[in-house]
């Protein structure tokens, strides 16, 4: 059966963590629909791209432009077998969209996979669903998780952090591992 996965995007998205994920998932055969606050199917995204070069948090740049795929107002959010949430600086405001945080929750309180990245754990620390769970994100996020009551787990930039249907990544090196891992509670298999 063909799985279907909803990703939650905005401007200035990490654009590694959007185009890797959304085209890898596509590749392998499953439906993704990418969603913005206030956007509908053809609106367009600005990604940016963050790199450590050298300051003491990472540069931004100007990145590519997302064309969104699916219409806000017309998601069915029960039609999703799975949530895939990027980073960058979208979730800062997306997640002041009630509709992102009923969104979210579905998942949650039906035990549906979850994938967050990066600045993406904001989404579930304002939705209130990581308490007592274990998780990680990018370090400056890391003090709301704590606030939020999760458990907060440095990793290196490439791993993953798995509890329960919630797989977690600090940063865009860590997608191979993500999307591995988020595969699996999806039940999807993928042979050589």
């Amino acid at each position: 059966m063909k799985k279907k996965i909803l990703i939650f995007a905005g401007d200035f998205v990490e654009d590694y963590e959007l185009m890797v994920p959304y085209q890898a998932m596509l590749s392998i055969g499953i439906e993704v629909d990418v969603i913005c606050p206030d956007k509908k199917s053809g609106d367009s995204i600005a990604t940016s791209i963050h790199d450590f070069v050298g300051f003491q948090t990472y540069q931004e740049l100007r990145g590519h432009n997302f064309v969104i795929n699916k219409t806000f107002t017309e998601v069915q959010v029960s039609e999703y077998d799975g949530l895939f949430i990027t980073g960058g600086r979208a979730p800062e405001y997306i997640r002041l969209n009630n509709k992102i945080i009923e969104f979210t929750q579905h998942f949650f309180s039906n035990n549906k996979p979850v994938a967050a990245i990066c600045h993406g754990i904001q989404v579930l620390t304002a939705a209130n669903v990581i308490e007592g769970r274990t998780l990680t994100c990018y370090d400056a996020v890391g003090p709301e998780v704590i606030l939020a009551g999760g458990n907060y787990k440095k990793v290196g930039p490439a791993d993953t952090v798995l509890d329960g249907n919630l797989v977690t990544s600090p940063a865009w090196p860590g997608n191979a591992a993500l999307l591995s891992e988020f595969y699996k509670l999806l039940g999807v298999k993928i042979s050589l």
